[in-house]
């Protein structure tokens, strides 16, 4: 894998907790890891709309390894949860009361001025699911299965 590609692929945690909301309810009941596995990306703080402009995203960072986001009226806090090869990020939905877990993979355009999102998939991680090693084990095994995600949405910097 290229240093672009790898870049690409650890750059944008944050902003996947948002568009998970477009696909996935907050299902899960733990977080991919119990603690960020790194920094927070200044490339990923800013202002966001979806490329179809009907959606906002603002992340912004709580320290220097959390994430909060806004996303259309709601917060979220997020980090990165890498697992070997693939940069997650566990998203906790800070609205409700059971304060539940989305997780979502990103990708930031080398320019740095789109952001591609997908959550993952409940056909490959159960929602009843609730360890956080056994979710990296899943995790780690259906790497290449192309099940794994859901849609994409993709967001645009703005200025």
């Amino acid at each position: 894998m290229s240093s672009s590609n790898l870049a690409w692929l650890r750059g944008v945690g944050v902003a996947i907790g948002l568009c998970s909301l477009a696909f996935t309810a907050w299902q899960y009941h733990v977080p991919i890891t119990s603690g960020p596995t790194r920094k927070v990306q200044e490339q990923l703080l800013g202002d966001w709309t979806s490329a179809d402009g009907k959606e906002t995203l603002k992340l912004r960072s709580l320290d220097d390894r959390i994430y909060i986001v806004y996303y259309d009226g709601d917060l979220f806090r997020a980090y990165h949860s890498d697992v070997p090869e693939t940069p997650f990020v566990s998203v906790q939905d800070l609205n409700s009361s059971e304060r539940r877990y989305a997780y979502l993979v990103w990708k930031l355009s080398d320019d740095g001025k789109h952001l591609s999102l997908r959550n993952v998939s409940d056909k490959v991680i159960s929602k009843e699911t609730k360890d956080s090693a056994a979710i990296v084990a899943l995790l780690t095994r259906n790497a290449s299965n192309p099940e794994i995600f859901g849609e994409e949405i993709e967001f645009r910097k703005e200025k």
